[in-house]
């Protein structure tokens, strides 16, 4: 197992590997991504770790860059340079967009599914949220 070392690192990019994601190409994503940090020497800048399902099915493949707090919705293998290129720059990849944190949630751009509710079914006399 590895442990890098972060020190350096600017941008953590989280590629959703769930089941819908997958379906829709997530590992060639991982894989051109991962290419193009390497091909440029941004290993040192750029961390990225696939996860499990990050709950926006609707916007397969789904990619989070941190710390900037951006998810990307439709994500392609193809997207991976333009992804890094506004990285680097300091800019949102604005034609993929589909949530910001704007310091107290997440807020979606305009086209983006808001969602359902994270409130789970009563269980007893208990209402559960996740």
């Amino acid at each position: 197992m590895a442990t890098w070392d972060l020190r350096e690192t600017q941008f953590h990019l989280l590629i959703c590997n769930g089941g819908s994601c997958t379906k829709a190409g997530a590992e060639h994503l991982v894989q051109s991504v991962r290419n193009e940090i390497g091909k440029r020497g941004l290993d040192h800048k750029i961390h990225t770790s696939r996860t499990l399902c990050n709950g926006r099915c609707h916007d397969k493949c789904v990619l989070i860059s941190y710390p900037d707090g951006h998810w990307y919705k439709g994500m392609t293998s193809e997207d991976s340079t333009e992804l890094v290129n506004s990285l680097l720059k300091g800019k949102i990849y604005e034609e993929k967009l589909s949530l910001e944190y704007n310091g107290k949630g997440f807020q979606p751009t305009d086209g983006t599914v808001t969602g359902i509710g994270k409130e789970r079914e009563t269980v007893g006399k208990v209402s559960k949220k996740y």
